[in-house]
């Protein structure tokens, strides 16, 4: 997983392999060996790229969130970066959102259907 969401965010960032690798003190190698799971950076690494990226360790680990509480309604679970990220770019399309939230699992088999092609 470190590998998938360190090259992603770097990408994101606009880093090089050579400039993240300039920015915590390794080489290009060793951020290419990261990114393609030939190499493990050490704790000491992790926290440098956690830093020069501006993501949790956590976040590169793979690891997801915990929800807690929102607007007086208690969740016991977590949700994954990418299942924020999915809600987040949802939110960029407010009739859809509106729609999908109506109907959460008419819309997710709708989709599927289309997308997937999938019947269930």
């Amino acid at each position: 997983m470190v590998g998938k969401r360190l090259k992603e965010v770097r990408m994101k960032s606009g880093l090089s392999q050579q400039a993240l690798g300039d920015l915590i003190g390794v080489t290009k190698v060793s951020i290419c060996g990261y990114e393609n799971g030939t190499r493990v950076p050490t704790i000491d690494n992790l926290i440098k790229l956690s830093d020069a990226l501006n993501v949790t360790i956590d976040y590169l680990l793979g690891r997801e969130v915990v929800i807690m509480n929102e607007e007086s309604r208690s969740y016991i679970g977590s949700i994954s970066y990418e299942d924020v990220d999915l809600i987040m770019e949802l939110r960029h399309y407010p009739n859809l959102y509106s729609k999908i939230l109506k109907d959460i699992k008419r819309s997710a088999s709708l989709i599927n259907k289309k997308i997937v092609g999938e019947k269930k």
